[in-house]
C-alpha cells in the first residue's frame, strides 16, 4: 500500500516554511522516503508527481540520482504528461558519464517519427541537452529528416539539435549540408536564426563546407539587407531595430566567408558600409552630448587599424572635434586625426593639425608636434614639402618637438643637394624673426654654417630675392650666442657655425677670432673647450682650418644605400693598402691636430712612433690607442617581441674602462599601428650601478618608422655574471601594456 506524500505545491511551501537548514533537510528526508517507496510499489499513476517533487529536490541540491531509472520508464509511457516530466528528468539527472543514458536512445528514435510535435519536441530538447557522441551517430538521420518538417516549432528545434550533433561528430558535416541551403529560405526567424548558426558551425569545422557555402554569399546579403532597410519581421523589433540576433549572427557568418576571399568579400562591402557601426558612430560625432562624443571618438580610434577606409569618411567630421573646448575631447580628436594619415590625404591634415597646433593647449602642443612630424616623415610626398611642414612645426612648438627632430631634421636637408640655398635662406628668414625655439636655431646655425656661401650667393630661384651681408649673418649669430634664451647646446652650434663661416665668407675673419677668443673663458666647460680647440686651429693650423672645415658628410641610418656604401669603403681600403707608409713627421702633424691642448708650442714632446700600417695611421686618426687592438664585438641580443614590436640590446665596453658596459636598447615596431607613451626601465642586483640615460623619444612609428634608443650605463666592479631585470609601459591598438622579465641569458662578453 502507498505511503501518503505531500503534493508538489504543498512540499514547496513547507520546505519554505522551515526555518533552519535541519528542518529543511528533516522535511526532505522524510519526503525523499515516501517517493522511494512510490518507485518500489510501481504506482504508474502517480509517478510523474512523484518524479517531479525529486526534481525539485535535485534542484536544491539535494541527491536525486536513484530517481533515473524512472525517468526511462516515464519517456517509455504512452502518456504525454509521463513523457514531458520524464525527458526533463533524464535532462536534468543524466548525463553521459552514466551508461543509463544510452537506454533513452530506442524510445527517443520512437518518439522522432511518432509525429506529434509536442512528443518531437521533447525528445529533441533531450538529444540537444545530453547528447552523447554515439546518440548522435544513431539518430542523426532521423534529425535530418526533421529539418524539413511542416511545423516551424518542430524545424527550429531540429535545427538546434543539429548545432549539438556538429559540435560532438564534426564528421557528421556532410548529412547537414544539402538541407542548410534549402533552410536560407526559411521565413521564420527562429528557424533561420538557426540555420545560421548551424552554417556558422559548419564552416568552422570543414574546409569542403567553408567552400560549399561561400556561393550562397549573396542569399545572405540580401537577407541581411532586407532586415536593414524594409524590416524582417515586427513581432522581433527591439527597440527599433528589426532581429537584432539574427543580423548579428549573419555578420558573424559573412566574417568567416569573407575571410582570404576576395570575390565573398566584395560582394558583401556595399551593404556592410550600412549595417556597420562606423557610421552609427560618426553620427554620434555630431551629438550634442560631450559624452556621446567622446565615446564615438574612442570607438573609431579602436577601429581605425582593422577598417581605416570606413573611418577615413568622417574624417571632417573628426577634424572639427579638434576644436572642442574639453580637453578630453579635444585629445581623443587628436589622437583620431593623426592615425587617418596617409600618403593620400597627408597634405590636407598636416594643414588642418598645423591649424590645431597654433592655438591647441600647453598640454597638447607636444603629442601634436611629434604626430605631424611622425607623419611627414612617413608619408612625405617631396623633400621640399617634407621641410617646410618641419619648418613651421618648430617654428610654431620647437620647444615641444621630440628630441630627435633635430638630427631628423639635419639629415634630411644633408641628404637634399638641391635644397640647400632653398633650405639655409628659410631658416635663416626664421631666425631672423625668432630666436627662442631653440631646436629651431640649432638646425639655422647648423644649416647657415655648412651652407652660409649659398646664403650670400642670392641666386636661390624658389625663394623670394634674399640680398644678405656677411655682417649680418655674423651680428645673427653673435646675437643667438649672447641671448639668455640659448641652451649651452644652442651656443655650441652657434660657435660652430661662426668657425665654418671663416672657412666661407670672403671677408676679413678677425671679427670671428675675437667671438671665439671670448668664449675660451666660458663657464661652460664644453663650450669652452670648443672654443679654446678652434683658438688653436686659428693659431698654430691655420693652413689646414679650410680642409678640415669642410662640409659635414651625409651620415647614413640604414638601408641599402649604407650597404653599397660599405662596400665601396671595403674597396677603397683595399686599393690604399700598396701605398708608401706615412713618415713619422706627418703623422706627428695629425696626431698634434687631434690633440690641440697637449702643448703650447712647437718645443713640445715627441709623440710615440707609429705605427707602420695604414690600418695603424687610421687608428692614431681616431685618436684612439694603437695597441691592443679593438676588442672582439660583443653579439647584440632580441630580448622582447610582441605584436611586432621589438627591442633588442646592443653592448659596448669601453676599453679604458672594463668595469663599464654600454647597452643600447633599440625600439622597432614593425606593426600597422604607432606605440605610443613607451617607457623602458630596468633594474640590476645591487652590487652593479645602473645610470638610465633619457631615450630618444616615446614613440616608436609603425611599419619600421624611426626606433626609439636608450642607453645603460652599468658599473660591474666584481665582473659579476649579470642579471638585467626590464619593465615596458606603452599603449598600442587603443590598449595599455604591461610587461615585465628577466634577462637572463647575456652574452658572456658583456660581464667577463
Amino acid at each position: 500500500m502507498v505511503m501518503s506524500s505531500l503534493k508538489l505545491q504543498d512540499l514547496i511551501e513547507e520546505i519554505r516554511g522551515a526555518k533552519t537548514q535541519a528542518q529543511e533537510r528533516e522535511v526532505i528526508q522524510k519526503e525523499c522516503a515516501h517517493i522511494r517507496a512510490s518507485f518500489r510499489d510501481g504506482d504508474p499513476l502517480h509517478r510523474h508527481r512523484q518524479l517531479a517533487k525529486l526534481l525539485y529536490v535535485h534542484m536544491l541540491g539535494y541527491p536525486a540520482h536513484f530517481g533515473q531509472m524512472e525517468c526511462l520508464k516515464l519517456i517509455a509511457s504512452p502518456r504525454f504528461i509521463d513523457k514531458r516530466v520524464g525527458y526533463l528528468g533524464a535532462m536534468l539527472l543524466l548525463d553521459e558519464r552514466q551508461d543509463a543514458h544510452l537506454l533513452i536512445t530506442n524510445s527517443i528514435k520512437n518518439d522522432l517519427n511518432q509525429g506529434i510535435q509536442a512528443v518531437q519536441g521533447l525528445a529533441l530538447c533531450t538529444l540537444s541537452t545530453m547528447g552523447s557522441a554515439e546518440m548522435c551517430r544513431d539518430l542523426a538521420t532521423e534529425v535530418e529528416k526533421l529539418l524539413l518538417e511542416r511545423s516551424p516549432y518542430v524545424r527550429k528545434k531540429a535545427v538546434l539539435t543539429a548545432v549539438h550533433m556538429i559540435r560532438k561528430v564534426p564528421e557528421l558535416s556532410d548529412t547537414f549540408l544539402p538541407v542548410c541551403a534549402k533552410l536560407l529560405h526559411e521565413r521564420h526567424h527562429g528557424v533561420l536564426l538557426g540555420t545560421i548558426t548551424l552554417i556558422t558551425e559548419l564552416c568552422e569545422r570543414s574546409p569542403a563546407a567553408l567552400k560549399h557555402f561561400r556561393k550562397v554569399v549573396p542569399q545572405l546579403v540580401q537577407i541581411l539587407r532586407t532586415l536593414v532597410t524594409t524590416g524582417f519581421s515586427t513581432e522581433h523589433s527591439i527597440s527599433g531595430v528589426s532581429d537584432p540576433f539574427l543580423q548579428v549572427q549573419i555578420l558573424r557568418l559573412l566574417r568567416i566567408l569573407g575571410r582570404n576571399h576576395e570575390e565573398s568579400s566584395e560582394s558583401m562591402n556595399d551593404l556592410l558600409a550600412q549595417v556597420l557601426a562606423v557610421n552609427i558612430l560618426g553620427r554620434f560625432l555630431l551629438n550634442s552630448d560631450k559624452n556621446i562624443r567622446y565615446v564615438a571618438l574612442t570607438s573609431l580610434l579602436r577601429l581605425v587599424q582593422s577598417d581605416h577606409s570606413a573611418v577615413q569618411r568622417h574624417r571632417p567630421t573628426v577634424v572639427e572635434c579638434l576644436r572642442e573646448p574639453d580637453a578630453s575631447l579635444s585629445r581623443r580628436a587628436l589622437e583620431l586625426s593623426l592615425a587617418l594619415v596617409n600618403s593620400s590625404n597627408v597634405r590636407a591634415m598636416t594643414q588642418e593639425l598645423q591649424g590645431f597646433l597654433e592655438s591647441c593647449p600647453l598640454d597638447l602642443r607636444a603629442d601634436c608636434a611629434s604626430g605631424i612630424l611622425l607623419a611627414a616623415e612617413r608619408f612625405a610626398p617631396t623633400k621640399r614639402w617634407h621641410i617646410d611642414t618641419i619648418l613651421r612645426v618648430l617654428t610654431m612648438a620647437g620647444s615641444h618637438v621630440r628630441d630627435d627632430a633635430v638630427a631628423n631634421l639635419t639629415q634630411l636637408i644633408g641628404g637634399a643637394q638641391e635644397l640647400h640655398a632653398y633650405s639655409v635662406r628659410r631658416l635663416y628668414s626664421a631666425l631672423a624673426q625668432d630666436i627662442s625655439q631653440q631646436p629651431l636655431v640649432q638646425v639655422a646655425a647648423w644649416c647657415i654654417g655648412e651652407y652660409g656661401d649659398l646664403l650670400l650667393e642670392g641666386s636661390c630661384e624658389e625663394t623670394e630675392p634674399l640680398q644678405v651681408e656677411e655682417e649680418e649673418v655674423l651680428a645673427l649669430l653673435e646675437r643667438v650666442l649672447q641671448s639668455h634664451m640659448s641652451l649651452p647646446a644652442t651656443r655650441g652650434y652657434a660657435l660652430t657655425a661662426l668657425m665654418k663661416l671663416s672657412t666661407r665668407l670672403r671677408g676679413d675673419n678677425n671679427r670671428i677670432r675675437q667671438v671665439v677668443s671670448i668664449y675660451g673663458s666660458c663657464l661652460d666647460v664644453e663650450l669652452q673647450q670648443r672654443a679654446v680647440e678652434y683658438n688653436t686651429l686659428f693659431r698654430k693650423y691655420d693652413h689646414m682650418r679650410a680642409a678640415i672645415l669642410e662640409k659635414m658628410p651625409l651620415v647614413d641610418r640604414g638601408g641599402p644605400q649604407a650597404d653599397e656604401e660599405v662596400k665601396e669603403s671595403k674597396e677603397a681600403t683595399h686599393l690604399l693598402e700598396p701605398a708608401p707608409v706615412p713618415t713619422e713627421p706627418q703623422a706627428s702633424k695629425l696626431l698634434d691636430l687631434l690633440d690641440l691642448l697637449d702643448g703650447p708650442s712647437e718645443d713640445s714632446q715627441q709623440p710615440p712612433p707609429v705605427d707602420p700600417s695604414p690600418e695603424g695611421t687610421l687608428i692614431h686618426l681616431l685618436d684612439l690607442p694603437c695597441a691592443p687592438l679593438a676588442p672582439a664585438p660583443i653579439p647584440n641580443l632580441k630580448v622582447f617581441e610582441r605584436e611586432g614590436l621589438q627591442l633588442n640590446l646592443s653592448f659596448v665596453r669601453p676599453p679604458g674602462t672594463p668595469t663599464l658596459l654600454l647597452i643600447t636598447a633599440t625600439a622597432t615596431n614593425a606593426s600597422e599601428g604607432d606605440v605610443t607613451h613607451f617607457i623602458c626601465q630596468a633594474a640590476v642586483p645591487k652590487s652593479f650601478q645602473l645610470q638610465l640615460q633619457a631615450p630618444s623619444g616615446d614613440t616608436v612609428p609603425a611599419q619600421g618608422g624611426l626606433p626609439v634608443t636608450q642607453v645603460l650605463r652599468i658599473l660591474n666592479p666584481n665582473k659579476a655574471p649579470l642579471r638585467l631585470k626590464l619593465r615596458l609601459t606603452y599603449n598600442h591598438y587603443g590598449r595599455s601594456v604591461q610587461e615585465i622579465f628577466e634577462v637572463n641569458n647575456l652574452p658572456v662578453e658583456a660581464w667577463q
